[in-house]
């Protein structure tokens, strides 16, 4: 065998190496946050009909124990046989989870966040058809010393109508990895947190499991629809065309 194809095979053993590696590293990317969920999810405001929106979080995600950044897949699903019109999903991070950057979407500005949150981003979507379903990739900080917890309100494109709403729902672990490069942390799971010696979670302000809602609210807890954080008075400013 000539020198020249014999560094041809092996180039060609490289290549396939380095690609089987990528397509194993790919695949243990996406798994490590499991299947989607809708956990902690609920209706709010009736859809319009053949319209089904909810939204979905990964079971399980992977916070760095140096830098606390973790990535999280948000996703919005119309389920229904019609297609919804313009809608819009909110991500809304509360206590140690702080949303950083949300793809294709846009900053809440804070005198418009939900009470009791510490950041979230808007993104507006012109229609989502039937059977569809459209994703975001998250970038989040999470604090392991204290609780955390994420929100994914789905509105008309005007913020008139919540229709669906998952959370504020937790991330968590009840066995924290301390010395370990990272921790697992599973949908709705209360984090017990790093700190050594520590038999109480936290305190990271007042307990706002159920927040104060406008006259709408108000309607639907009478409905039963108690833990709804979201206020008809707080409106997000109008998105630019």
């Amino acid at each position: 065998m000539s020198s020249r194809r014999t560094t041809g095979v092996a180039g060609s053993l490289v290549v396939a190496s380095f690609s089987a590696v990528v397509m194993l590293s790919g695949t243990a990317a996406a798994e490590d946050e499991g299947p989607a969920s809708d956990k902690g999810g609920k209706a709010v405001d009736e859809a319009p009909a053949g319209v089904e929106l909810t939204t979905l979080l990964p079971e399980k995600i992977s916070v760095d124990n140096g830098s606390e950044k973790t990535e999280i897949t948000a996703t919005v699903k119309n389920g229904g046989s019609k297609d919804s019109g313009k809608i819009r999903l909110w991500v809304v991070g509360f206590d140690g989870l702080t949303v950083k950057k949300v793809q294709g979407c846009s900053p809440i500005p804070e005198n418009n966040l939900p009470e009791g949150s510490n950041s979230g981003f808007t993104c507006p979507i012109d229609n989502l058809a039937a059977g569809e379903s459209k994703s975001y990739a998250v970038d989040a900080t999470y604090d392991l010393g204290k609780t955390g917890k994420i929100c994914l309100p789905v509105q008309t494109g005007d913020g008139e109508k919540t229709f669906w709403q998952q959370g504020p729902v937790p991330f968590g672990t009840t066995n924290p990895s301390q010395d370990a490069p990272a921790t697992p942390l599973l949908l709705g799971t209360d984090n017990k947190p790093v700190s050594p010696g520590r038999k109480e979670l936290p305190k990271t302000g007042p307990a706002r499991d159920v927040l104060p809602l406008g006259a709408a609210g108000a309607s639907l807890l009478a409905a039963g629809a108690a833990g709804l954080w979201w206020s008809q008075r707080r409106r997000p400013a109008p998105q630019e065309g």
